[in-house]
């Protein structure tokens, strides 16, 4: 029979256990204060910036199809250097006759002549109608009014009407001869059609005329 502790040892005992408990306790909340908070909600960790690959890719390409373009147009320049002339550089209808580009005395447009050659046509078609009561001498009635009037004056009623008259380069009138070749081609229809840089067609050119602005 194992022999008994006498009481005063067993209560010292437990004042000697509760006290190491109690420091024990006090030794973690002090640990536990000293412990800096954490944040209660972590902060999202921010995405990766994306890769810039692509879009260097991308200029790069860029960069290359503009020198490309730049050297097409060099080589363009060089091979055709009249495309290099400005507008207000290019040679207008009559310049090389020394006429003016505009106004009085310059080359008559094409719009002006199709007007007076209308004129002229139908007039000749209502005096073919009035003397012969037949439209079959309209050509006749027109190149007889075509040469008379333009060896005499240099124009006709259409292009009386519509501002316009034939010259010849060398000044002076048309005359009967000049006017006689001139009429001749005009009938023809398809070389009056051939005009040059100075809208002068073969008809002009045969007989050393130009039509210009009255």
């Amino acid at each position: 029979m194992a022999p008994r502790s006498p009481p005063g040892a067993e209560r010292y005992r437990g004042e000697v256990a509760r006290k190491t408990q109690n420091r024990g306790g006090a030794t973690r909340a002090r640990s536990a204060s000293a412990r800096p908070a954490g944040p209660a909600n972590p902060a999202p960790a921010k995405p990766a910036p994306a890769k810039t690959a692509p879009a260097k890719a991308s200029s790069a390409k860029a960069s290359n199809a503009k020198a490309a373009k730049a050297s097409t147009a060099q080589l363009t320049t060089e091979a055709n250097p009249a495309d290099t002339t400005t507008p207000a550089t290019r040679a207008y209808p009559g310049e090389q006759l020394g006429l003016p580009e505009r106004g009085p005395g310059s080359v008559a447009s094409m719009p002006r002549r199709v007007l007076a050659l209308l004129i002229d046509w139908l007039l000749s078609m209502v005096i073919a109608y009035w003397l012969t009561h037949n439209q079959f001498w309209t050509i006749a009635v027109f190149a007889v009014e075509t040469y008379i009037l333009t060896a005499l004056t240099g124009t006709t009623i259409g292009k009386r009407l519509a501002g316009i008259r034939v010259v010849r380069l060398s000044g002076g009138q048309v005359g009967f001869g000049w006017a006689l070749v001139r009429t001749a081609i005009l009938l023809t229809v398809v070389p009056p059609l051939l005009t040059d840089r100075d809208l002068r067609g073969l008809h002009d050119r045969a007989s050393d005329t130009v039509v210009v602005r009255i």
